[in-house]
């Protein structure tokens, strides 16, 4: 998640740097909004530790 929350980062700056600031716009909102949501996954994964495994059954 946090791989497409950079791509649309990288996104947003070029389409800032040529000027479509709509897009730019867009795709920073995008990539804010995974982020927020890869962190608050990471954030749940740590306070509730690796969870229960399983029994191996031969």
């Amino acid at each position: 998640m946090l791989h497409y929350a950079l791509i649309f980062l990288i996104v947003g700056l070029i389409a800032g740097l040529l000027g479509l600031t709509g897009v730019a716009a867009v795709a920073s909102q995008i990539a804010w909004i995974l982020f927020v949501i890869a962190i608050v996954l990471l954030v749940v994964h740590m306070v509730r530790g690796p969870g229960r495994r399983r029994a191996h059954i031969p």
